[in-house]
């Protein structure tokens, strides 16, 4: 794989021993876009050399997650079907005398492979963080293997980052101190050094590092919840990157034209869970109708379909009512589990007294109130039967005659819940015929509850 192309080689090389939670996306996110940008090759390598604790059902998470986010990569590469490669290493090394066993007193193993470490001073120009020192000496002479078939990560990922020909290095800035051992393996072997760029860590609002205590979650389980890909990779670019120019609501295409290094910040940068939804719903809200229709169709609970008046025509009318609400799609499902789409699809049951506004404790007027609104709309035509033209005909009516008394039994009449769509909006959107069915049903529910 090594080659001489100078083009733009990155890498993200997770270990697959837990969930692929947002922080690692964040930083396969900035991989990509610098490497789409560029027209280069991003490696997917697994650094798997915790045997105990690597496990492929780890690596299909993380595979499952960058699909979904339409991160694509070259591999994926496991360093554990990579061991030849580092044993050459390993004995190039003792063989140079940079590397030497190492006969150990203490533990259960009676010799490593460590570093011959020079001591010297290195700095490198992170892209980041500018310039950054370190003095190797307290490193000691560090183990870079257990045994020359159990290279430990330090040598593997640099061997690896050589032989892929990897140019940019771009990780969380907590592996700024795996740097200068990195370093020293890398001229140790004859490597080049990448350009290093080590990325904010990411925060919960206590500015401690995030964590599930914060309410972190894996980054499927925000697909689970109803967050959408093109979402979630707007807000974490965000997270530690701006563009300059306040500009928040971002498409992918745009991400990879405007994405450079040096526009990420050096500070961590604060998971908001309100913007995310905030920009969730900016995605969901500007998608094509078609496309979010066929996505609320998906998740809608089938009980709906199975109403008596649910129609492909009537969900077309509630269709904006539900994108204007939702900020995931979760939130179908919530809508239904509390009683708020039910309505549009089926006559509402109700007890006649709920038809009284709080402050008009007579269902005789009520009745009236109703019958005022049946008579009014019954001589609309059924052209002008949208809510500017409802409304402008009721409207003078609850006014003089209090609003909450005319308008809440109206809308009760059409739902038969607390909370619901106005009274106008209903209207519409079950349509004349059946407003005034549900408006005659609320007079003859008050006539029956009189006798």
């Amino acid at each position: 794989m090594n080659s001489e192309n100078k083009k733009i080689i990155t890498r993200f090389p997770p270990s697959p021993t837990g969930g692929f939670h947002v922080g690692s996306a964040r930083t396969a996110l900035f991989n990509w876009l610098f490497t789409k940008k560029h027209g280069g090759v991003m490696y997917l390598r697994f650094e798997d050399t915790d045997k105990e604790r690597s496990k492929r059902e780890y690596e299909k998470d993380v595979i499952d997650a960058l699909d979904w986010l339409g991160i694509d990569y070259y591999g994926p590469f496991r360093q554990s079907e990579r061991t030849s490669l580092y044993k050459r290493h390993l004995q190039e090394m003792i063989k140079g005398g940079h590397a030497y066993v190492s006969e150990e007193k203490e533990g259960d193993r009676g010799s490593v492979i460590r570093f011959k470490n020079p001591n010297t001073q290195i700095s490198f120009e992170d892209e980041i963080r500018g310039v950054i020192k370190f003095d190797t000496t307290e490193l000691g002479d560090f183990v870079l293997a257990k045994s020359l078939d159990e290279p430990l990560y330090h040598l593997a990922v640099v061997v690896d980052d050589f032989d892929m020909g990897v140019t940019h290095i771009i990780r969380g800035d907590d592996h700024i101190s795996n740097t200068p051992r990195q370093i020293l393996i890398q001229d140790a072997i004859g490597a080049p050094r990448p350009i290093y760029a080590h990325i904010p860590l990411i925060l919960g609002p206590d500015k401690s590092k995030l964590s599930k205590r914060h309410g972190a979650k894996s980054t499927l389980e925000y697909k689970e919840e109803g967050f959408i890909s093109d979402a979630m990779v707007n807000y974490l670019a965000l997270l530690g990157w701006s563009p300059g120019n306040n500009v928040e609501y971002i498409q992918r295409d745009e991400l990879v034209e405007l994405f450079t290094l040096d526009k990420i910040q050096k500070g961590g940068a604060v998971f908001n869970i309100d913007k995310f939804l905030w920009l969730n719903k900016e995605h969901l809200y500007r998608l094509p109708g078609k496309e979010l229709k066929e996505m609320i169709l998906d998740v809608m609970p089938t009980d709906i379909f199975k109403l008596p008046q649910y129609s492909e025509e009537r969900f077309n009318k509630v269709f904006p009512l539900i994108r204007e609400r939702m900020h995931t799609l979760q939130d179908v499902q919530k809508m239904s589990n509390e009683g708020e789409l039910e309505y549009f699809f089926e006559k509402p049951g109700y007890h006649p007294e709920s038809l009284n506004w709080k402050s008009e404790p007579n269902i005789k007027n009520t009745r009236s109130y109703i019958k005022q609104i049946l008579d009014t709309l019954e001589g609309m035509p059924e052209e002008e039967f949208f809510v500017p033209k409802i409304k402008e005909s009721i409207w003078d009516y609850a006014e003089s005659h209090g609003k909450g008394n005319v308008l809440w039994p109206m809308r009760y009449a059409l739902s038969g819940v607390d909370k619901s769509a106005d009274p106008f909006t209903l209207a519409e959107v079950l349509g004349k015929t059946e407003t005034l069915a549900r408006l005659n049903e609320a007079i003859l529910k008050i006539d029956e509850h009189e006798q």
